[in-house]
């Protein structure tokens, strides 16, 4: 996992106390759009976690275009938020 940090050149590792699993958190929003996103749709996700990355990519876009500054955006972004649930 530090070799994907190293790599996309962003993001933080937590490793859990037991040592079985790890967080990889990304807080800068340019990092999302500009490395995160374009890396995973260079190498898709497979299975059930690519319908999550598609409505995440949407959430990002809609966040990018400053939608989320209105209501309307807002509630798109809680809905998306709501169904990201789910995976």
């Amino acid at each position: 996992m530090q070799s994907l940090t190293d790599y996309l050149g962003c993001g933080k590792i937590e490793i859990y106390p037991k040592g079985n699993a790890v967080n990889f958190s990304v807080l800068k929003f340019d990092d999302i759009t500009t490395k995160i996103i374009p890396f995973f749709k260079e190498y898709p996700i497979v299975g059930i976690k690519a319908t999550g990355f598609e409505k995440f990519c949407k959430a990002a876009d809609l966040i990018s275009k400053g939608q989320h500054l209105s209501p309307e955006g807002l509630e798109k972004i809680i809905q998306i938020k709501s169904e990201l649930d789910e995976y």
